[in-house]
């Protein structure tokens, strides 16, 4: 996968799916940062349903869960 992405994980604590969205990004070596929805309002209107999201800073493009290790591949671009 490419090395300088910038990706984002929206979550929230306690969140099983959201603790499997980060595996997957460990598994596949993909540097992230975390932004749990609940410290800002907005963020928890626009992902509260739809968490875990990862999303791509470069393209502003979203994945939302249900999603593989194959999915999120293909999604950056590897």
């Amino acid at each position: 996968m490419p090395s300088n992405l910038s990706v984002i994980l929206y979550h929230t604590d306690a969140c099983h799916l959201c603790e499997l969205a980060a595996d997957l990004l460990n598994q596949a070596n993909v540097p992230y940062s975390m932004i749990d929805i609940c410290d800002d309002q907005s963020l928890a209107e626009q992902y509260g349903i739809r968490i875990p999201v990862v999303k791509l800073v470069e393209t502003q493009t979203e994945l939302n869960w249900p999603f593989d290790l194959e999915a999120l591949a293909e999604f950056l671009g590897a």
